[in-house]
């Protein structure tokens, strides 16, 4: 038996979504792939996928069968690739990246990166909820903030300002805020996969804040202190345009908190893939020429 023959199948199977579309992928046909699947599951004893007319569906064994899958196939792939340096990097990345960000600043760049490394494909997962590199079988995330856990490595690509604004309409209407603890008699528009919380840190304190609104995406939160309805907190880059054109204002900007870093993590322990590096080379270039993240130090942490 060809244990890792059907490992890349499943694999694939999971990845293009469907049987007929691994079987293309892989030039094996359909057939053989549900085959050697099914044979798989067998050998293991446990149902990895569901399979309906239309889609394939990973059972609770076969997301942490596909992570463990994932790495063997990667560390196979990179340990190969390191006996051929002068070959393009090839095969499948997976990055995580916050909405915002990536439709702001990593989306634009796409082609891009995707024309200089045509043997590459990239699995660009925009979500704003934390991926465990771990166990999710993703190799590269773009977070915001400080790197916290020490199973994770991570490369600096920028540094920005968070800032608290608001409409001059909503100032006008509450009056404005001239210290922190001020926000506690307003309507803070309340971000709710903020990793504090309803608390909002400033230089040399923080203030638990509470509002009438609460969305799960910085795009809202901007959309919605543009109509007035609250002093938001986030990304100096999120409200720019706002800021710019005059429909927005910095309230308590003398006591912003210190610069808050940008980062692709990735995890200690695991052998780093030349797709990987160019991706991280490739962002930190074009970090590095915005002027809304200053200059990155670029370190690992």
């Amino acid at each position: 038996m060809d244990r890792f023959l059907w490992m890349t199948c499943f694999a694939r199977a999971v990845e293009m979504g469907s049987f007929s579309a691994a079987g293309r992928d892989l030039g094996l046909g359909q057939p053989n792939v549900s085959r050697y699947v099914a044979a798989l599951e067998e050998h293991l004893q446990t149902r990895l996928l569901h399979r309906s007319t239309r889609k394939l569906f990973l059972t609770p064994e076969g997301e942490r069968y596909y992570a463990d899958v994932r790495r063997i196939l990667d560390a196979v792939d990179e340990s190969e690739s390191s006996f051929r340096d002068t070959v393009d990097p090839s095969g499948l990345l997976r990055v995580a990246c916050p909405t915002a960000l990536a439709h702001a600043f990593v989306m634009p760049q796409v082609p891009t990166f995707l024309e200089r490394y045509p043997r590459l494909t990239l699995d660009l997962q925009i979500n704003d909820r934390y991926v465990n590199l771990v166990d999710e079988g993703t190799e590269l995330a773009i977070r915001i903030g400080h790197l916290e856990d020490s199973a994770l490595r991570a490369r600096r690509i920028g540094m920005f300002e968070r800032v608290c604004v608001a409409s001059k309409d909503y100032l006008a209407r509450r009056g404005i805020p001239l210290v922190p603890d001020d926000l506690r008699e307003h309507d803070c528009l309340i971000y709710t996969l903020l990793s504090s919380g309803a608390t909002w840190r400033f230089r040399d304190t923080e203030v638990p804040v509470s509002g009438r609104l609460r969305v799960n995406s910085p795009e809202a939160v901007r959309a919605c202190v543009t109509s007035g309805l609250g002093i938001a907190h986030g990304p100096a880059w999120l409200f720019a345009e706002g800021l710019k054109d005059g429909s927005l204002q910095l309230v308590l900007s003398e006591y912003a908190p210190p610069l808050v870093p940008i980062q692709v993590i990735y995890v200690a322990n695991r052998l780093l893939s030349k797709r990987a590096i160019v991706f991280m080379d490739f962002m930190t270039d074009v970090f590095s020429t915005i002027p809304a993240f200053g200059a990155a130090d670029n370190v690992l942490e």
